[in-house]
């Protein structure tokens, strides 16, 4: 557990167990703030409580009190997974649905209603109340000792007075007689029969553990940033001793330790080069897509890639001092800062249930008044309870969600949960990163520009052919150029670090360079050159026998759909903004091509974080990133994309991750998730207009409980049926 003390108090973190629903976050809250000197948010997505304690409260006198609330706590230990809730839901789903199925269907079809069906009811009705329906009577048996109420209640006294009545009819009316038949009525009956309505018990069991299901398996896709951040550093290192390689253990390796680093290996941490030269990926961590030519007396980072040439690095910070564990850090900060998730029917049913129970209570009493049977009005108050139980509610946020990302899925877009849906309707600004989120990541050859008296055959097959020597991804796309049209002899090659390449190709002298490598250029070449880093490109002079005789410039292209995707946004009404680590001159042209008018370039992840919360300032704020250096501000952000083709770090920091790396997409998302969150708000609106008008009728006694039950599930049906118009989703470029 990371502590740090501020003004004498102690930053911890606690994870809490057993809370189902935001009120209990809040009630937790309440509860630890309370204590003296305590400062506690409790975050129920991530099931988090982030605590600033005085030095003399311990982390088990914090314990102590989430106990005492009702609830559990425990310090998170990041090498134990967290349980696995939806596991346990679906199968007590199963078996709830499977025992339901047989009992509703004889309730409701008299004609199924064969001698002593009420004791097989009864019979397949105990294991649906008392195990699949357990989480909802202990949840409102915890509340209920500390004076709270939530949906839960309602569902355990519905069940509970439909179970315990019905019991209570079959072993003291005729309802238990073998030749008891169900009459099927929409009224409650003024006589001294009696009925069972075990179809109730189970029918709001089931709908309540599907839609709990549901919810588990959208929480399932919780965060694990941190933990893809820091699998991305090395196991192992080759520690150089005495002039002797091992191979050791990341762990083992320490400060000021030589190791060796091998074309095509991860650097094991940060360090400083003291022996050799290459060119190093660092594309994870600073978002340059061009790899960077590292000499002795260079810094460098851990968990980049070393693309070719043998280094000897001194290690300079290890551990939690590193560049990658500063980001780890981040993303850890950015999510703990997330306001919690507050579902509608939450709030909501602070009033809500208190409500319902006081008018089943004034049900009874009043139709007592009256002077009806004690049998007539505690039927009518179960009709109350059981109509009033919130299976709608249950299933409005979890059906609309598990349509919207089944089509998400389809298409390629991942919604991680509800709460994704409501910042993706509140964003006003969408920050993108440039490389491999509008441009593809990989570099090509984008133009060919002979002197006189050269082609640009010859050109590229003379370059062509002295790069097939390289390593160096700027050779790469110069050799694939140049391939199709055949490569020559390559007789001689030396790589000039810094510099480029010089070869004998064909039997003549032919070099590669970078153009301030190699004086004054002719007027005609310098204006190339210069245009094409006008345009953000990287431009490589060729000379022939000392001679300049072209340029190729070669850029990070394009994605074919980013400038019609823009501009998609902006008709969503979002502002683009341009946020990246590449070179001012690149990003500005990038910008202009695209249709973006605000850019920040040259911005390192902790800068990145910096300029969302700015960005924030006007407006929540969407990320689209697809690297380790963007995962931080994916995080920080209101609501982050993540390019599929991008990392494990950026994509599990993110609420949305698209499978494929087309910008376009991202529209698709957005617009999938505020039609979404446009169907859950409908769906939790008729939910309530349903309890709403249902509930007098059954207090007035014009709604068996059996009618009530079945207009629940019909409340139920009606909330899926509406879930699944999502299905008629259709992507823009539809």
């Amino acid at each position: 557990m990371d502590t740090s003390t501020t003004d004498e108090r102690t930053s911890l973190e606690l994870a809490i167990e057993g809370m189902t629903c935001a009120s209990c976050a809040a009630r937790i809250e309440k509860k630890l703030n309370k204590a003296d000197g305590v400062i506690a948010s409790v975050n129920y997505a991530t099931e988090k409580a982030t605590i600033l304690a005085p030095n003399g409260v311990t982390v088990d006198d914090l314990i102590q009190i989430v106990e005492q609330t009702g609830y559990g706590a425990r310090r998170p230990d990041p090498a134990t997974p967290e349980p696995d809730r939806a596991t346990g839901l679906r199968r007590d789903l199963i078996m709830a649905a499977v025992l339901a199925v047989p009992v509703i269907a004889i309730a409701m079809i008299p004609a199924l209603q064969f001698p002593g069906w009420t004791w097989v009811s009864l019979a397949l009705a105990v294991p649906v109340y008392f195990w699949a329906g357990r989480r909802f009577h202990k949840s409102a048996w915890v509340n209920l000792k500390h004076g709270a109420t939530t949906m839960d209640t309602l569902i355990s006294l519905g069940t509970s007075a439909a179970f315990w009545y019905s019991v209570w009819a079959l072993l003291f009316t005729h309802a238990g007689d073998l030749d008891y038949t169900h009459p099927f009525a929409f009224t409650i009956g003024r006589s001294d029969g009696a009925s069972v309505y075990f179809e109730a018990v189970v029918g709001i069991t089931a709908f309540l553990l599907a839609g709990r299901y549901f919810e588990a398996s959208a929480k399932a896709q919780s965060s694990e940033a941190l933990r893809a951040l820091l699998t991305l550093g090395a196991s192992e290192a080759t520690v150089l001793r005495d002039g002797v390689e091992e191979r050791v253990g990341i762990d083992d390796l320490k400060l000021d330790d030589a190791f060796v680093v091998r074309p095509g290996e991860k650097i094991a941490t940060d360090g400083v080069i003291i022996e050799g030269t290459s060119a190093v990926d660092e594309s994870m961590v600073t978002g340059e897509s061009v790899p960077v030519d590292k000499a002795p007396g260079d810094t460098v980072l851990g968990a980049t890639l070393n693309a070719n040439g043998r280094l000897v690095v001194r290690a300079t910070a290890l551990g939690g001092d590193t560049e990658l564990a500063r980001m780890a850090r981040m993303v850890e900060e950015a999510q703990t800062r997330k306001a919690p998730v507050q579902a509608l029917a939450d709030k909501i049913s602070g009033v809500f249930v208190p409500i319902v129970l006081a008018i089943a209570a004034l049900t009874l009493i009043g139709w007592l008044l009256a002077g009806e049977s004690l049998l007539f009005a505690a039927t009518a108050a179960v009709a109350v309870l059981i109509i009033a139980c919130p299976c709608a509610l249950g299933l409005a946020t979890p059906t609309a969600l598990l349509v919207g990302t089944g089509v998400g899925a389809r298409l390629g877009a991942i919604i991680a949960g509800p709460d994704v849906l409501e910042r993706a309707r509140a964003v006003r600004t969408i920050a993108l990163d440039k490389t491999g989120t509008i441009t593809r990541g990989d570099l090509r050859v984008v133009g060919v520009h002979p002197a006189d008296g050269v082609t640009e055959a010859e050109l590229l097959r003379w370059a062509g052919t002295a790069e097939s020597g390289s390593e160096h991804p700027l050779a790469r796309a110069v050799v694939t150029a140049a391939t199709p049209d055949g490569l020559g002899d390559l007789e001689h090659f030396e790589n000039v670090p810094g510099e480029g390449v010089r070869a004998t190709v064909d039997g003549v002298a032919i070099t590669v360079s970078r153009p301030d490598a190699v004086g004054p250029l002719p007027s005609v070449l310098a204006s190339v050159v210069d245009e094409a880093q006008g345009r953000g490109e990287t431009p490589v002079v060729v000379l022939r026998e000392g001679e300049a005789i072209g340029v190729i410039a070669l850029a990070d292209t394009l994605k074919e759909s980013s400038a019609p995707a823009i501009a998609r946004l902006r008709k969503l009404g979002l502002k683009p903004v341009l946020l990246t680590g590449d070179n001012e001159r690149a990003a500005k042209a990038v910008a202009s091509t695209v249709g973006i008018d605000r850019v920040v370039a040259g911005v390192r992840p902790e800068e990145k974080v910096a300029v969302v919360r700015d960005l924030q300032d006007g407006g929540q704020v969407a990320m689209v990133g697809d690297g380790v250096n963007d995962a931080a501000a994916l995080a920080a952000s209101d609501l982050g994309i993540a390019m599929g083709s991008g990392t494990d770090a950026a994509k599990e920091a993110a609420g949305i991750t698209l499978m494929r790396g087309d910008l376009m997409l991202a529209v698709d998302a957005i617009r999938l998730s505020r039609a979404t969150l446009r169907t859950i708000r409908v769906n939790l609106f008729w939910a309530f207009a349903y309890n709403v008008a249902a509930i007098p009728l059954a207090a007035l006694g014009m709604l068996t409980p059996m009618i009530a039950g079945a207009a629940m599930a019909l409340s139920s049906v009606f909330v899926v049926a509406n879930s699944l118009l999502l299905r008629g989703f259709r992507p823009e470029a539809d």
